[in-house]
């Protein structure tokens, strides 16, 4: 449905040309939710205005539903934008007119009647559930509200591509979970191809197929959300994961130091991570009744979800007589599971565990 092809962006600053995107190629598929995440200033929302053309890229192609929207004259680009959808992190409503105004605001630009434009709004309104708020103004609604009310504008011209730009940044965590449901039940029923520029990794963890992570204008990492999570590549992915999974060690092992060897009075200390199915497999229960002699320290745990996608991760603690160890190793690595064999480290409290 989208596809950029080497997307350059220079702007002309006092101190000379400032690259905002070098080189990028993406390809996102019809119908998918696809999150493009970065910090301030990485360019991400330079990157998404490039897809409907509010920034022309400085080289570079930029293709939407077929149609290379670089090569379209204003005529043509005007009447291609009609096809795709945005909304902003500030709303971006007019404040004199009231809800059913502004949904209608794009059709009478078009020049639709009156008739026609009340066929398209009602539905968007109950879509979003703002049918009871039609004839109230701005002033009188929520943060989330007014972001449904742009949500039904950038609907109302039925396009085929909703673009998102940090549109849950200035609302509280409970309204931000609304808006993604919204966002992802209107991505079901309509099969909008739904692109998310965020710089929270909740947001992608919450509804997108896929995402790519830029840094300084290059896209350092891009897939599936739940490769990308689960097995992140580059240190700025990294970073953003660690946010919402924490890899630092329990409070009793950290600041120790960490062997790759064994160590009298240590602690093996592995980190697992179960995807799917595994996460319901009872592997921990599986190893203890296999290996006696090895006692088994359960030091955290979490289950968490991936879209739909059950998650869990575990760091559990390991001692007893090295070869049964080795053998539980080994049992691990023939399971459903990812495992990181962290080290051999000591608690601060004792010379044993």
């Amino acid at each position: 449905m989208i596809k950029l092809s080497h997307i350059e962006k220079t702007y002309d600053s006092p101190s000379g040309p400032v690259k905002a995107l070098r080189g990028i190629d993406l390809t996102i598929g019809r119908g998918e939710i696809y999150g493009i995440i970065g910090l301030s200033g990485a360019g991400k929302s330079t990157l998404v205005r490039c897809i409907n053309m509010l920034e022309r890229p400085t080289a570079g192609q930029v293709f939407v539903d077929g149609r290379e929207m670089t090569a379209l004259t204003p005529a043509e680009l005007r009447e291609a934008r009609k096809s795709i959808g945005m909304i902003f992190q500030h709303f971006n409503l007019l404040s004199s007119a009231t809800v059913y105004d502004n949904v209608a605001f794009p059709l009478k630009l078009a020049g639709m009647s009156a008739g026609d434009i009340r066929q398209r709004v009602e539905p968007l309104l109950k879509l979003v559930g703002l049918e009871a708020k039609a004839h109230q103004y701005p002033s009188q609604l929520s943060g989330g509200q007014k972001q449904r009310v742009g949500i039904a504008r950038a609907l109302a011209s039925e396009p085929k591509v909703l673009l998102c730009d940090e549109a849950t940044s200035a609302l509280d965590p409970q309204t931000t979970k609304a808006i993604l449901d919204l966002i992802r039940d209107i991505n079901q029923k309509l099969r909008l191809t739904v692109v998310v520029i965020t710089h929270e990794m909740q947001v992608i963890k919450e509804i997108c197929d896929k995402v790519a992570v830029i840094d300084k204008g290059v896209i350092a990492e891009q897939g599936p959300v739940l490769e990308v999570f689960t097995n992140p590549q580059q240190p700025i992915t990294k970073e953003f994961i660690s946010v919402l999974l924490s890899n630092e060690l329990p409070a009793a092992f950290r600041g120790e130091k960490i062997s790759a060897d064994p160590v009298p009075g240590a602690c093996l200390l592995l980190r697992l991570t179960f995807i799917g199915e595994s996460a319901d497999n009872p592997v921990i229960a599986g190893m203890i009744r296999r290996f006696p002699q090895v006692e088994t320290t359960l030091l955290f745990g979490s289950l968490d979800q991936i879209k739909a996608t059950p998650f869990g991760r575990m760091i559990i603690g390991l001692t007893g007589p090295q070869s049964e160890i080795d053998r539980a190793l080994d049992y691990l690595k023939s399971q459903d599971l990812k495992e990181e064999v962290i080290g051999y480290v000591k608690r601060h409290d004792s010379t044993a565990v």
